[in-house]
């Protein structure tokens, strides 16, 4: 390994990872199965369960519930063994992805979850790039083995030829689909049964002692055990053996072969998260790397989530701790306004339930309470002046603009539009000239979440209607330049939240026209969230 000190060990024993994949390949239900043996949950509930009694545990928005999708990323902290895991969920969905891409700015692993039948799909092949980007170490989760799915070689090759990274199996699957038994262990030589008959019952293993142990023939019939054995010949020659250094690097991915909705499988991984996976990483700032070890706390705002308790209107910051030991009452700056803010009570996330936490160590992800002071992005030091860089803002692919239905209610149509879009939830543009707003997402999705959200949480109804503009585009550059321009395209100026000026388009054309006119301007697709 590298010759850098030793962590302290509280920072050490910290696993903190997402877990990324396509829609329907099992996110939601692995995330349940990791807080039920994590002993922070009594009861995994289906997703699509009936009954209040069984509804998930990560995904508390009503809409969320209805349509048994995850649309907001949710955190959540327990113990497993010596370690403490601190697992972020990010919705699968593709139109709630800008969500997922800042969330991975605040993990330092990820966790990919295939589904068994369907192999890489096109969300799980962009959620990849992203994490190829940033470098993250990748563990890989096969689902779903328990129902017909593909040749275990063909899914392997799959995720190589498709994500041009090297597969390690950690288990090996023993049959598929009826025939499933079970997994053998590669990295600890055992035998992994499961069992049909209590879902929520973790599976029985079998030490054994290589392939040729006789033990083997009493669980696995012949047929299967041959096919086991010639099979993982294979696999010995064809496939990398793991290691540690290159899975650090991100070059290589474990895989493990499992059904989550029958908890097996769930428990190797988790082994693995803690056995391989990586302490608290160094994060980068504008001004320095800052390395966890350090000890005054430092930490940045990733996702804030508003109203999630609908009673309070309450807006809760997710911060990721980059460095330092918190605890509860410090004072902390908030760079970009430079106040002091006293932070006297942050809640660490169990599931649904959350508690206050006393303190917190680098690699943890605690929620704050505020009424609106923070927001994504935002740096928080014990003095210093510090910018976390890579969380982006992307420019949003649809716009509509949006009235209430209630002419008396317009003031607080503003202030709820503001609030999502601190929270990240939309782009909110107010043109230049006009009244009403243009609201922009990435995916249509969004705007069913939004109006349900502004009607449940505000009480009121508003109407979404197509927008002349198609697309929005930050303005950068020389100040003189940007005047100019902007006296000149009055009809196509907004400003966002922030207040910075946007450029609105109808057409590919506009945004040709003006970098032609104006040579001091850039019209800028992202915008980092740095403040």
């Amino acid at each position: 390994m590298t010759n850098t000190a030793a962590l302290p060990p509280e920072i050490a024993r910290r696993r903190t990872f997402a877990i990324i994949s396509h829609p329907d390949a099992g996110k939601t239900t692995l995330t349940e199965k990791f807080l039920l043996f994590g002993g922070a949950i009594q009861m995994a509930g289906q997703v699509r369960a009936k009954g209040e009694a069984r509804r998930t545990r990560s995904d508390f928005m009503k809409l969320e519930q209805e349509r048994g999708i995850s649309v907001s990323a949710s955190a959540m902290s327990f113990e497993y063994k010596e370690f403490r895991y601190n697992l972020v969920d990010t919705p699968g969905h593709s139109d709630f992805s800008e969500d997922t891409y800042r969330t991975l700015t605040a993990v330092d692993a990820a966790i990919m979850v295939i589904d068994g039948a369907k192999g890489v799909e096109s969300q799980t092949r962009k959620l990849f790039e992203v994490c190829r980007l940033r470098d993250l170490p990748i563990l890989t989760f096969c689902n779903k083995m328990d129902r017909e799915s593909r040749d275990t070689f063909e899914i392997i090759d799959e995720i190589q030829e498709n994500l041009a990274i090297d597969v390690a199996p950690a288990s090996w699957p023993i049959g598929m689909g009826r025939e499933f038994l079970g997994c053998y262990d590669l990295l600890h030589d055992r035998l992994e049964l499961m069992d049909r008959a209590d879902r929520n019952r973790v599976a029985e293993t079998v030490k054994i002692s290589g392939l040729d142990d006789p033990k083997l023939a009493e669980h696995v019939p012949a047929a299967q055990l041959a096919k086991l054995r010639e099979e993982l010949e294979m696999a010995r020659e064809l496939l990398p053996a793991f290691d540690r250094q290159a899975f650090l690097e991100g070059h290589l991915t474990p895989i493990w072969f499992g059904s989550a909705i029958n908890s097996f499988g769930v428990k190797e991984l988790m082994d693995g998260i803690g056995e391989f996976g990586p302490e608290p990483q160094v994060q980068n700032a504008a001004e320095r790397a800052v390395s966890p070890d350090e000890k005054a706390v430092t930490g940045f705002v990733f996702k804030v989530q508003a109203n999630m308790d609908p009673k309070h209107r309450d807006r809760v910051a997710f911060v990721r701790l980059v460095s330092g030991h918190f605890t509860r009452g410090m004072k902390l700056t908030h760079v970009r306004t430079k106040k002091p803010m006293a932070v006297s009570n942050p809640v660490l996330f169990l599931a649904a339930d959350r508690e206050l936490a006393e303190e917190a160590w680098a690699g943890d992800i605690m929620g704050i309470p505020n009424h609106g002071q923070l927001r994504i992005g935002d740096a928080l030091t014990e003095g210093e002046v510090l910018r976390f860089t890579g969380i982006p803002s992307f420019a949003p692919e649809l716009l509509q603009s949006v009235r209430s239905t209630d002419p008396m209610k317009g003031k607080h149509l503003e202030k709820a539009l503001m609030q999502f879009a601190e929270e990240g939830a939309a782009k909110v543009f107010k043109p230049a000239i006009g009244s009403g707003f243009v609201v922009g997402v990435v995916g249509a999705l969004q705007f069913d979440v939004l109006a349900s959200r502004i009607e449940i949480e505000y009480g009121i109804p508003v109407r979404f209607e197509p927008s002349q503009f198609t697309s929005a585009r930050w303005v950068q550059g020389d100040k003189a330049a940007i005047e100019k321009m902007v006296n000149v395209n009055k009809q196509h100026i907004a400003h966002d939240h922030d207040g910075d000026i946007v450029f609105l388009t109808r057409l590919q054309w506009d945004i040709d026209r003006v970098v032609r006119d104006y040579p001091g301007i850039v019209l800028s697709a992202t915008k980092e969230m740095m403040v």
